[in-house]
This record gives C-alpha cells, sequence and structure tokens, in this order.
C-alpha cells in the first residue's frame, strides 16, 4: 500500500460496511423467526391441508435461506471490522511518524519519504546540507542506518531516517494487512442460487475458520471469556459486551458460546443452531463420499475358498452406520424446530449440541424459553441415551425429546397464563448397556459436575433475564436418576445445594444415597414414581448392584421422600400422554403438590 493510499484512508468506512453487514444479518434472523416462530404457528392453527403442508415446507426453506444469510453475514461484518482494526493499526503508527517528522521540521514527501533541511555546525564555511531519505525495515539496512546517523554531520538526518523507517514500517503492515484480507473477503460468497447444500454449510464453516485464523487483533481487542469460569463469572463477562462484541463472539466461537453455563438462552441457541447447521452438512458430505466408496464386502481364505467379512468393508459399514445414526438424531432435532406451533409446542431453544463428544454426544434442547418461565423442568434421561435415538420413538413409549414435549404440554394445562419450559439434558455419557455399565456409577460421577453447573447456569441466566429465580424441577429417568443423586450430594463444587426446588425420579436404581435428607434434598420437594414390568427389572436391579446406599431405592418409604402413583405398565412408559405418571409430574413441575396423587 502506498503513502498516498494510507494517509488518506477512512477506517470507518469498512466500519460502516460492517455494520450494513450486521444490519443484514439481524434483519435476515428476524426473517428466519418471523417465518419460523410465527407465520408457520398461525398457519398451522388456521389451515389444514395438503396444501398448506407444501407451503410450509418451503417456508422451512426459505428460513434455511434466511439463516445462512445471518451466518455469512456475520462473518463478512466481523472480517470487515477486524479488517478495519489491522489497517488502523498502520495508519495510526503512519500518523504519529508524519506528525513526529513535522515537529522535527521535517517534510514527508508524497512517496513517504522525507525531506530534511540543512543544518550541523559549518565545516569549512558551508552548512551541512538539507537531503531525502527513504525508510527500510530490513534488519541489516536497519543497521547500516544507524550507523550512518551517527556519523553524519547534519542532525536532521538522523531525524529523517527515524521517521522515515517508522513511515515504511507503518506501510509495509498496511500491505501486508491488505494482502493477507483481500483474499479471505474475496472468498466469502455464496451460490447464485437459493438452494442452501450441505456444501454451503461446510464452506461457511471454512468461511469462518479462515475469518477467525485471521482477526486476532481484532478479536484480542474484546475481553476474553474467563478461563474455566462459573456461570456466574460467564454471565457477568457477557454483561458487559457491547452488542457488536457479542455478535462477534457468536459468528467466530459458536461452539464456545453454544456450551457456555451462565448465558442467555437465544444467544446459546442462535449459536449452536450454526453448529447444527454446519455439522450437519459435513455429516452429509462425508456420508456421500462414503456411499460412493464402498468396499469389497467379503474376501476369500483359505484353499477351499471359504468366504469372510473383509476388515476394509467392516470398518467402511461401521463408519457408514454412525455417520447415519448421528445424522438421525440432528434431523430429529430440526424436525421438532419445524414442528413449532404444532398442537400449541412453543419455541424451541437448542442449548447444547456436540455430536462428536464424548461417548454418545450432547444435546440439550428445551421447549420454550428457560430465561423467562415461571415453571422449568430438566429431564435427565437413563441408560441407552444416544444422540441417534434421542429422537426415536418406541411403540408406546415416547422418545427423549417427546417426553419433554408432553410433560411440556401437561405442565402448560396445569399453569394456564404461565410460561414452562421443559428441557431434555442429554451432557454426558449415558452407560451403554444394563447388565454391566449400569451398574456403575463411574458414568454418573463423571457427568454429576456438568449436570451441576448447567443447573447452576440456568439459574442464573434466570435471574438475570427476569430478576428472579423461578421454580426449576430436575427429573432423572432410571440412571439418570443416579446422576442426580451424585450432583445433589456432592455440594462442594458450588458451595450450595443443587439449583433445584424439586427432585423427581421415575424407575430410579438408585441414587447414591440412604435418604432423600443425605443428598440434601427437602424430603418434602423429593418426589418417586416406580412402573410395572421392565421396570422391576431395573429397580430391583438397581438396589442389588448397590446404587442406593443400603440397597435403598427412592420409592422406599424409608427414603424419606414423597411416593407418587404411577399407571406405566414398563420402563419408559411415564410420559405417555393421558397418563397418571405424567399428570403427577406435571402436578410437581408446576408446584401443584396438592394435585399430586400419592401413593
Amino acid at each position: 500500500m502506498d503513502y498516498s493510499t494510507l494517509k488518506n484512508l477512512k477506517t470507518s468506512e469498512f466500519e460502516k460496511a460492517a455494520d450494513g453487514y450486521r444490519a443484514v444479518s439481524d434483519m435476515a434472523s428476524a426473517a428466519q423467526d418471523a417465518l419460523e416462530q410465527r407465520i408457520s404457528v398461525k398457519m398451522r392453527k388456521s389451515l389444514s391441508g395438503s396444501a398448506v403442508d407444501a407451503a410450509l415446507k418451503q417456508l422451512r426453506e426459505l428460513a434455511k435461506d434466511f439463516h445462512y444469510t445471518q451466518v455469512e453475514c456475520g462473518v463478512l461484518s466481523t472480517a470487515l471490522n477486524a479488517l478495519a482494526a489491522d489497517l488502523q493499526a498502520a495508519k495510526s503508527k503512519l500518523d504519529a511518524a508524519v506528525a513526529d517528522a513535522e515537529g522535527e521540521k521535517l517534510t514527508v514527501e508524497t512517496n513517504g519519504s522525507v525531506t530534511y533541511p540543512e543544518g550541523g555546525d559549518k565545516y569549512q564555511g558551508k552548512t551541512p546540507p538539507g537531503g531525502t531519505v527513504n525508510g527500510v525495515t530490513d534488519p541489516t539496512a536497519k543497521a547500516l542506518h544507524r550507523q550512518a546517523a551517527h556519523i553524519h554531520p547534519n542532525p536532521y538526518f538522523a531525524r529523517a531516517l527515524a521517521c522515515a523507517d517508522r513511515i515504511t514500517a507503518a506501510l509495509e503492515e498496511a500491505t501486508e494487512a491488505d494482502e493477507k484480507w483481500a483474499p479471505k473477503l474475496r472468498r466469502l460468497k455464496a451460490d447464485d442460487d437459493l438452494t442452501v447444500s450441505a456444501a454451503d454449510w461446510v464452506d461457511a464453516k471454512k468461511d469462518t475458520g479462515g475469518i477467525r485464523e485471521g482477526a486476532e487483533r481484532y478479536l484480542d481487542a474484546i475481553k476474553a471469556p474467563p478461563k474455566h469460569g462459573d456461570p456466574e463469572d460467564n454471565a457477568e463477562w457477557w454483561k458487559h459486551l457491547s452488542a457488536d462484541e457479542r455478535d462477534a463472539y457468536v459468528s467466530m466461537h459458536p461452539a464456545s458460546i453454544g456450551a457456555m453455563n451462565g448465558l442467555p438462552a437465544d444467544a446459546r441457541d442462535e449459536a449452536n443452531r450454526t453448529v447444527l447447521a454446519e455439522t450437519r452438512g459435513r455429516y452429509e458430505m462425508r456420508l456421500a463420499a462414503l456411499n460412493k466408496s464402498e468396499p469389497p464386502e467379503f474376501e476369500d481364505v483359505g484353499a477351499r475358498g471359504d468366504m469372510k467379512y473383509s476388515q476394509k468393508w467392516l470398518d467402511w459399514h461401521h463408519g457408514k452406520e454412525r455417520l447415519e445414526g448421528k445424522l438421525k438424531g440432528m434431523r430429529a432435532i430440526q424436525d421438532r424446530f419445524d414442528r413449532t406451533g404444532h398442537d400449541g409446542l412453543p419455541e424451541a431453544y437448542l442449548l447444547g449440541f456436540a455430536p462428536d463428544g464424548e461417548g454418545n454426544g450432547r444435546v440439550i434442547l428445551a421447549n420454550g424459553n428457560p430465561d423467562t418461565a415461571h415453571h422449568t423442568a430438566i429431564y435427565v434421561p437413563g441408560t441407552k441415551t444416544d444422540i441417534s435415538t434421542i429422537g426415536e420413538d418406541d411403540g408406546d413409549t415416547p422418545s427423549d425429546l417427546k417426553r419433554s414435549e408432553n410433560l411440556w404440554k401437561q405442565s402448560s394445562r396445569f399453569a394456564p397464563g404461565q410460561n414452562v419450559s421443559t428441557i431434555t439434558w442429554l451432557d454426558y455419557d449415558a452407560p451403554d448397556n444394563v447388565l454391566y455399565e449400569a451398574t456403575l456409577d463411574t458414568y454418573a460421577e463423571r457427568g454429576a459436575p456438568r449436570l451441576y453447573e448447567f443447573l447452576d447456569g440456568n439459574r442464573t441466566a434466570h435471574e438475570v433475564s427476569s430478576g428472579s429465580t423461578g421454580h426449576t424441577t430436575v427429573m432423572g429417568h432410571s440412571y439418570g436418576s443416579t446422576l442426580i443423586g451424585d450432583t445433589a450430594k456432592t455440594v462442594g463444587w458450588g458451595e450450595r445445594p443443587i439449583s433445584a426446588d424439586d427432585v423427581m425420579v421415575a424407575g430410579s436404581p438408585g441414587m447414591q444415597a440412604d435418604r432423600a435428607a443425605d443428598l440434601g434434598i427437602d424430603p418434602k420437594h423429593m418426589w418417586a414414581m416406580e412402573g410395572g414390568g421392565s421396570d422391576n427389572f431395573v429397580t430391583f436391579g438397581g438396589r442389588f448392584a448397590g446404587l442406593g446406599d443400603n440397597w435403598k431405592i427412592p420409592t422406599d418409604s424409608s427414603f424419606g421422600g414423597n411416593i407418587m402413583k404411577s399407571d406405566a405398565e414398563n420402563h419408559g412408559a411415564f410420559w405417555k400422554e393421558g397418563s397418571l405418571s405424567l399428570r403427577n409430574q406435571a402436578a410437581v413441575a408446576t408446584g401443584n403438590y396438592n394435585m399430586v396423587e400419592h401413593e
């Protein structure tokens, strides 16, 4: 970049462009919300039929376009702000060097060279003449400049050299910024069609990574989130960021923001939806490539020509199954988004998403905004829970996502005029089998800190948003109750009991305690129910496996809690619509304790 260009550069123009792209991003986000949360909901309420179904499908596709626009314009806005920051740093150095030169009675020429006047002691009756010098940045050349300055008879020479070197360094810094950002900005372009494909989302993730690598100066100027901060620390950090700084962090670090307890639900949801879209695109492309590269299924072994599965095919098959399972879970999450308004369902919030996380993947999905809810119920699933099956119904047994939906519907009936939020919390590595892994406390012990932090973050975000804590119930099914037990009794993490007003369990094999009071829970706010059929196997098995101290489980009268009636005919039937089991859960979740039918 030449001297005149940098001298006359107005970095505010880049910042104005960044503001423009941010405004477009915000408008696209608002348009997406309008399509998904208002227009689609009203259409479902007032119309029906195949034509409406087709229209809703088109609206969903249009919402995807707006989501993609939101993400890419957010990235562009951050890129332009980062470019402005890099160029402004160089321009500030140039302006300072020019000001110093003028203060020293030097003249900066239009090409960046510096002219100095005659000066110094006369020699043979003559004053040392003036001249013009050019700056250098090469270390060897700068060393020669310093030597020349020491012996030059004109004192203005050394001052001119110093200013010229600073000007040249500023110009080189600006040139490097221009060369760094020009190709990055050129790459930020989308296909000229109205279809957002898997490749588009993969490209969007690459765009984000490329901009993040180049935006160090701009991002470093934003206060970084607290390392290993608790939810209150995170909330305080977020509170003091400007709107632009928040947008930059969501654009550049969606996975980190999406996982940060204590932040508002809408911020986490925005970040995690981006992670979901980009991950789904990546997985779909990997699966498509895998389907084109199937190796031979069998290979010959032995002289008789016996056949066996080839190891390459087995590896290929397992990899394909894994990808298909993860994608099935992602489609279940998207399906929940698409069903907002159906049967009165509220907006969904994706509070956590990490399909490649430890073990079975991570999903935290809320029905309704927990930050503004009068009543929030957090459901912790048990053994065999996996992202690939989280939306899978099994006959009369609702899926883990559907269980929270059914609980929301019933709870909303019990709390008319109040906001209700129900959350499916799969943020731990659940055991994969009943007979061995589910008899160990290991999985609960590892997951307990994560649940504790989430509950604490839920309460913190609610206090920040609503000025109160609301009413919170944490409920565990099967091994999920064991996890809650470990969470509740380990008070030392936050120096206070678990952040829940009520604890409720269904089909519990044990909570690592002999009595409710051992968990720091008021027995009046400890609730348990037990089902029939396969549920008996789980509860009795847990009792003898040692998941409850002294073979105690929560449905024992000596445990000290409230034992609720249940009509669940098996281990997974506690959430059937219209069931007594579901009504009892909803009564507790909404604080209508007088409506609970006790055993």
